[in-house]
């Protein structure tokens, strides 16, 4: 569940205004009686899980007491898993929720805060619940002493409109409340040393004149960051939007590092990156078949609905999904076991201090711009002249075999990600050259994932060699996807075209 709310402060004299004004026609105010809530948050001995904006607690009175959160993209948005258990036992699938943060070190009771919440509900016409404020007098215990106290109001977010939440602000405001940053009440109950900075270097801004140094830092951040971002997703198995899944999120934090590291490979140490490059390597193939059986599901729907004149019946597509289903599961159970492994956690530990500290040659105090283009310049010449037996680009011919077009994909995939790393820095003709790469890894993606597709639909047919409607239905899937193949083909030449202007192309050497 994906929770959204705002925190104000308070101080202890300060009035809930009259919030009727913020009522929908028909709707009304509920005031929920008093409840008396108190929270043991577990953390470990220096406070990881706190400084980096997760909270895991066992909350007496809640039907699923022990809960986790998680940040989310945006400020006052987390994650929020629930589960039952009892307050002696944290439950083992929580801690290992919360792996990439603790990286494998001891959860123990950390803070302690009982909350009396008076309780505002804001509700529509026909009852629904739009937006719950909490007004909370909280008391941080140590034992059964009171060591401090505060009082905060929150607003959350549960259906409706979003602009419903300005407008109770503005009223909050307007009586003395005051908004302002997102601090959790077991940070403030902890105090200082929870409010630190985490032990992931955070992707900090470039300066106005960048060294490479700085660029290469932040790309190697912003990779690992993509990572262990995504881990806890990962774990439960969750999407991050309607076309989007964290493995393929994760996987592509692998693809970027690993890319970032092989193109700055004369600014980093290489028995530094060599380790980290190897072991990413493994990760990305974990995920690898989770995200083959991800996109091919995905893709069998579409196919299977590409012409609603000629539908394909829909017990037969059932069947291949429900092979794909099971390819799935299992990819994902492979996932599930590498993310519980020893190897897992020790990477995770490296990931982090790989951020902290890129080790990087003498080579990368030079200018970014001085600097960069010639390392760009060398994956954008892989891509577009081939070698080693790789075709160019320019070169790819419309009836070439499936797996020359693959091979070009994969270098276009390296370029793409090249480029993007030295985009913000160069400017201009590199960022519009990112832009065009772009389109065409689209279509040789598009091709990829139809080739594939095509293969998988004839593997699974002759799987069931009994089973004729599945094989018809398979063959006229296969067709389908080679048609996909034949307008991708076209439409590339156009794009690589666009990508190869002089505008685009003039700042690589």
């Amino acid at each position: 569940m994906v929770e959204e709310e705002r925190k104000y402060e308070v101080d202890g004299g300060f009035a809930v205004p009259d919030l009727a004004g913020c009522v929908p026609d028909g709707g009304r105010l509920v005031a929920v009686p008093a409840a008396k809530l108190t929270a043991t948050y577990h953390d470990t001995p220096d406070l990881r899980l706190a400084r980096a904006g997760v909270s895991l607690r066992h909350r007496v009175g809640d039907d699923e007491p022990w809960t986790v959160k998680l940040p989310a993209d945006a400020p006052g948005v987390r994650h929020e898993i629930s589960r039952p258990g009892k307050r002696s036992k944290l439950p083992a699938e929580l801690a290992w929720l919360v792996t990439a943060y603790s990286r494998g070190a001891e959860l123990t009771p950390a803070a302690t805060v009982r909350t009396v919440r008076q309780v505002l509900e804001v509700r529509d016409a026909d009852d629904a619940l739009l937006v719950e404020l909490a007004d909370d007098a909280v008391s941080v215990l140590d034992g059964k002493t009171v060591r401090s106290t505060f009082r905060e109001i929150e607003v959350e977010f549960k259906t409706g409109d979003r602009e419903l939440l300005d407008r109770v602000e503005t009223e909050l405001v307007a009586a003395g409340a005051t908004a302002g940053g997102f601090t959790p009440k077991h940070v403030r109950a902890l105090g200082a040393a929870a409010a630190g900075p985490a032990d992931l270097a955070a992707v900090e801004p470039l300066p106005a004149e960048p060294a490479a140094a700085d660029v290469v830092t932040r790309a190697i951040r912003d990779g690992i960051a993509r990572i262990l971002a995504h881990d806890p997703l990962v774990r439960l198995h969750a999407p991050v939007g309607d076309d989007d899944t964290a493995v393929h999120q994760m996987r592509v934090g692998c693809r970027r590092l690993r890319s970032d590291l092989r193109t700055f490979r004369a600014l980093v140490d290489s028995d530094w990156a060599a380790p980290l490059r190897e072991e990413v390597k493994w990760l990305a193939g974990v995920l690898g078949g989770a995200r083959d059986a991800e996109v091919l599901r995905a893709r069998l729907r579409r196919t299977a609905a590409a012409d609603p004149l000629a539908p394909l019946p829909s017990a037969a597509v059932d069947r291949i999904d429900a092979t794909l289903a099971d390819r799935h599961g299992t990819a994902l159970a492979e996932v599930d076991a590498a993310l519980r492994s020893d190897r897992y956690v020790a990477l995770v530990e490296m990931l982090v201090r790989a951020a902290r500290e890129p080790q990087l040659t003498g080579a990368a105090v030079g200018p970014a711009t001085e600097v960069l283009p010639r390392l760009v310049a060398k994956p954008w010449r892989r891509l577009a002249y081939g070698g080693s037996g790789v075709d160019g680009a320019a070169d790819l011919m419309l009836d070439a075999p499936d797996e020359r077009w693959h091979a070009v994909r994969i270098n276009g995939k390296k370029a793409r990600y090249a480029v993007d790393a030295v985009a913000p820095v160069v400017g201009g003709g590199a960022a519009k050259l990112a832009r065009a790469l772009s389109k065409v890894q689209n279509l040789l993606g598009e091709h990829q994932d139809a080739a594939v597709a095509a293969d998988t639909w004839r593997e699974i047919a002759a799987g069931h060699p009994d089973d004729h409607e599945l094989a018809v239905t398979a063959g006229r899937l296969v067709e389908r996807e080679r048609a996909a193949i034949r307008a991708a083909r076209a439409d590339f030449a156009v794009a690589w075209g666009r990508a190869t202007t002089k505008q685009r192309t003039k700042w690589l050497p």
